[in-house]
């Protein structure tokens, strides 16, 4: 029987109406009423079940276990029931086979599927691990396929045959090592050689072959078919490295695009090289020292050590001399790997092209000025690092430092001092327990001459990081006696020192235009003909700069990941101690190092400007006024009033005035208005910045307030049109003599009043101090007189009977006066100067006249009305009133015009001025350590660098770790 799984029921009839799904579904019956049709005719024999295609079926119901199928009706002359019921469960029976076959079927497809799974992982694991040689086949041909042309890749890899060719005579080998064990057999017992076994007829023959010759041509033979298989596999295998080098170029610049990101060996030596930066700047304390691994350059001057070093770098880099010192300080060279060739510095973004010529004459000439620019005057060289990266295809990742060359004798133009500086730099940098000391020993010469073997042999006496390179191998070759001795040296027998591995290399024929690649070939094509190969002297692995750079890069990563890890626990450790003394020392204050403070401080000398132009106006012009009064009052009464006023007459006195005020205008006092402004203006600064020391600032800022302050000013210059237009506005207020209303006059008056007063004053204190106390003074106070106070006080005494007898004297005595008062004076026995009696009277009659001044001063208060009408009375002739009036607002008209200059121009050129010594003292590093110091600054300093330094090395070390 048919298993129905769901079905619906029609509307019309309410017969159930199976479906052939087990889905619930709401279907128009318009589309499946056939269906209905020919199901319920099937099943249940109604013919007239005719509905209308639009109505539509409205309830959803599960399977035919859950709901009772509707027992069939017969249908009338049908024949019987036991017929349709027999007819039903032979259809039924049919879809029950067919149903639990497509289950079978679909069970063993799950299954298969499965067991073809399991076993294609269990042979995956058999299979060895190759993902060390990923890079062999790049991984961009699986993802796009299409781009590469494998059939080209196909063509490039040599053939089956060609290496067939390549590999030696394996039967021919063996009849050799035959003979050669029969001779020595025959050389240690004394026995002729033993004959072959009669299993082997071959091999007799061949012995009697080999009898005909004498041994040594044999063994030369044999010398030099290994040496030719040698170079064939030699030359395979840089033709198959060349091709991976062209592969691998292209791969970067795949990746440089976006299309595959593989970043992990171009990026690591990078991230190691940022620690290596961030150490060689950092000032080690805790006992935290830089044990990072390093590979160390050194050797005797013109030794070869640079030129090693560009064939490493595979490019001519470094300034050339011959003779002379050219390394001068330390070159930091990380060599890592990348699309093009090119070279740039760690401070600096340009990039030189290393394929070009002229960058490569550039970059030269800039490395000759860094070396230049650090070292310090009468020093000849410096310990400070140059940081230089190269990049290119096929270069091995690792950090080099090329030293100064060791020198044994200090010659004419150097420093004193130069060869012990040299042995301290290079000792600091060998000392490092993990740094690889690549030791450079020039072969054309004596090696007893060499000093740097002896200064590596007391920094690595062991021999476990050193790795030993002989250059000029070719001119050690014709010009030694015995190649023996190049033999010795390369064993390490010659030398004390003892080396992880020793090599001998070729640095070109000592022109310093070669090429790279000529220097290569020469190289090649010398070890080829080379008898120190062909007689086994030197073996292959141990000639040619590239299998040297291949042996230092992988001492240099070996180095690395085994000291790596401990340096990291080291700067933990010391991140940890200096963090707790900050909590223990600043525990309310935030971690700023100096160039955050730098900036705080930076905003507050800011604030503190910009509260200049906050001052008022008012403020200002009394400043300017009372500063720019004290400066000139002096002048104004000495020079200008009392000559004038001496003369004791009215036009007279008028002239005088004005000659001398058009001299002082037009030469001393816009010098002296803008002094005073200028004063004024540093007075204000300073105020406002100490003011804001007092708002809770921190004292750590003092230093360097004070010195862009000062370095403001200095930089400071006032405008110089400005002093043109301040003496035309001050000639034209001094012109002015019409004072137009009695509160002017009174103001002109009050200001002769206080000034005339002040005068009086310091005068009476002048002849005080001329003529000592006064009895009251000397009995109270237990003072007396010396002998020089006696003879003013008598000469004083002298003068002042002379003033009363004639009220109306002039400001100069007599010659003949003089001599009266001499001769007065000794008829009381004092001997007496005639300079000291005119210094005397001078200083007696300035107060004699200060005081009728005074008097006269107190009669022209009402002397405005006969001023302003213009009458003429001796008594009222208030002349010297106009004087200090015109004084009075010529002062008034220059502090308003200078206090316009100021808030309109010169606060704000003083605020740019700071912003430029604030920007200089910036960027200038030596400067903020000066004026930003403390143990707090040091401590903040010391935790940026540590924590940034652990931070590298831990992304290193994960670097590091995925690429493993």
């Amino acid at each position: 029987m048919l298993r129905v799984r769901s079905k619906v029921i029609c509307t019309v009839c309410r017969n159930l109406v199976p479906t052939t799904t087990g889905v619930k579904f709401r279907i128009p019956l318009q589309k499946l009423h056939p269906l209905y049709r020919a199901i319920h005719h099937r099943y249940y024999g109604n013919t007239n079940c005719q509905h209308p295609p639009h109505r539509t079926a409205s309830r959803y119901f599960t399977s035919m276990s859950r709901l009772p199928m509707r027992p069939s009706k017969v249908p009338p002359g049908s024949g019987g029931r036991g017929y349709q019921q027999k007819r039903n469960f032979w259809v039924a029976r049919l879809a029950a086979r067919l149903l639990k076959l497509r289950y079978i079927l679909l069970g063993s497809a799950v299954g298969g599927g499965y067991t073809a799974k399991k076993t294609y992982d269990e042979w995956k694991d058999m299979l060895p691990d190759f993902s060390e040689y990923n890079w062999v086949i790049p991984d961009f041909v699986w993802e796009l396929g299409q781009q590469i042309d494998l059939d080209k890749l196909a063509k490039a890899l040599p053939e089956m045959e060609e290496i067939a060719k390549l590999l030696p005579d394996i039967d021919k080998i063996g009849e050799n090592f035959t003979f050669i064990k029969s001779i020595l057999s025959s050389e240690t017992s004394g026995e002729p050689p033993l004959k072959a076994t009669d299993t082997s007829t071959s091999a007799l023959q061949d012995d009697k072959q080999y009898k005909k010759s004498s041994e040594k041509e044999r063994i030369d033979q044999l010398q030099e078919d290994l040496l030719r298989t040698q170079l064939k596999y030699q030359r395979m295998l840089e033709r198959l490295e060349k091709e991976n080098k062209e592969l691998r170029k292209v791969v970067l610049q795949k990746d440089d695009k976006g299309i595959h990101q593989r970043k992990v060996k171009k990026s690591l030596i990078d991230l190691y090289s940022e620690v290596l930066d961030i150490l060689s700047d950092y000032d080690a304390n805790y006992n935290t020292q830089d044990h990072l691994p390093r590979v160390v350059v050194v050797g005797d001057q013109s030794a070869g050590k640079t030129s090693v070093l560009e064939m490493i770098a595979q490019a001519r880099i470094f300034p050339r001399g011959s003779g002379e010192m050219m390394t001068r300080s330390p070159v930091k060279v990380t060599l890592s790997e990348g699309p093009h060739h090119v070279a740039l510095f760690k401070d600096s973004g340009r990039e030189f092209d290393l394929t070009k010529e002229e960058d490569l004459a550039a970059l030269r000439h800039e490395i000759e000025l860094r070396m230049r620019k650090s070292v310090k005057e009468g020093q000849t060289v410096s310990s400070e690092t140059i940081s230089l990266s190269v990049k290119g295809p096929g270069i091995q990742r690792m950090v080099l430092v090329d030293l100064p060359g060791v020198i044994s004798t200090v010659t004419a133009g150097m420093a004193s001092d130069t060869k012990e500086t040299i042995f301290s730099i290079s000792k600091a940098y060998m000392q490092n327990p993990n740094a690889i000391i690549l030791c450079i020993q020039d072969g054309s010469v004596d090696a007893e001459r060499s000093i740097v073997t002896d200064l590596v042999s007391q920094m690595d006496p062991q021999g476990k990081r050193t790795i030993f390179v002989l250059t000029k191998v070719d001119l050690a070759e014709k010009n030694l006696a015995s190649p023996n001795r190049i033999q010795q040296i390369v064993e390490g027998k010659l030398f004390p020192m003892k080396a992880l591995g020793y090599f001998a290399v070729v640095t070109g024929k000592g022109s310093s235009g070669e090429s790279i690649d000529s220097i290569k070939d020469y190289e090649e094509e010398f070890f080829q003909g080379s008898r120190l190969l062909r007689d086994g002297m030197l073996k292959a692995h141990q000639v040619t700069t590239k299998n040297l750079s291949l042996a230092v890069s992988d001492c240099f990563w070996k180095m690395v990941r085994e000291s790596v890890e401990q340096q990291a626990d080291v700067f933990k450790a010391s991140r940890f101690n200096l963090e707790t003394e900050w909590k223990n020392n600043y525990p309310r204050l935030r971690e700023l190092d100096r160039n955050e403070l730098y900036e705080k401080a930076k905003n507050e000398i800011l604030d503190e400007v910009i509260s200049l132009s906050q001052v008022t106006p008012q403020h200002w012009e009394a400043i300017l006024q009372k500063k720019l009064w004290e400066r000139v009052s002096t002048h104004v009464i000495e020079n200008i009033y009392l000559p004038a006023a001496q003369t004791m007459d009215s036009g007279t006195f008028n002239t005088t005035v004005d000659i001398k005020l058009k001299q002082w205008t037009d030469k001393q006092l816009p010098h002296k208005a803008l002094e005073v402004a200028w004063e004024t203006l540093q007075e204000e600064f300073a105020r406002f910045m100490a003011e804001y020391k007092g708002k809770d600032q921190d004292d750590i800022f003092d230093k360097l307030k004070e010195a862009v302050k000062d370095e403001s000013i200095k930089r400071h210059k006032w405008n110089e049109r400005a002093m043109d237009s301040l003496r035309v506005i001050q000639h034209n207020a001094l012109e002015d003599r019409s004072i137009t209303d009695k509160p002017q006059w009174d103001a002109a008056i009050q200001f002769m009043e206080q000034t005339l007063q002040s005068r009086l004053k310091d005068t009476e204190a002048v002849i005080k101090d001329m003529v000592g106390p006064d009895w009251k003074e000397r009995w109270m106070s237990w003072k007396n007189r010396t002998a020089d106070q006696h003879i003013r006080n008598e000469t004083k005494t002298e003068l002042e009977r002379l003033l009363k007898l004639h009220d109306e004297h002039t400001a100069y005595l007599a010659n003949d006066e003089v001599t009266t008062v001499r001769k007065n004076l000794e008829g009381r026995s004092v001997e007496v100067d005639p300079m000291l009696i005119k210094d005397t009277w001078h200083q007696l009659y300035r107060r004699h006249f200060l005081q009728k001044a005074l008097s006269h001063c107190s009669l022209c208060k009402r002397g405005f009305y006969y001023y302003q009408r213009h009458f003429v009375d001796s008594e009222l002739e208030c002349n010297d009133v106009v004087l200090f009036w015109r004084i009075q607002r010529m002062l008034v008209i220059t502090a308003n015009t200078l206090r316009q200059q100021l808030t309109n121009t010169e606060v704000r050129r003083l605020e740019k001025n700071v912003k430029e010594v604030l920007d200089d003292f910036g960027e200038d590093l030596e400067k903020k350590c000066q004026l930003i110091t403390g143990r707090r600054v040091q401590l903040a300093e010391d935790l940026k660098k540590v924590r940034e330094i652990q931070e590298k090395l831990e992304a290193f070390i994960e670097a590091l770790h995925k690429e493993k």
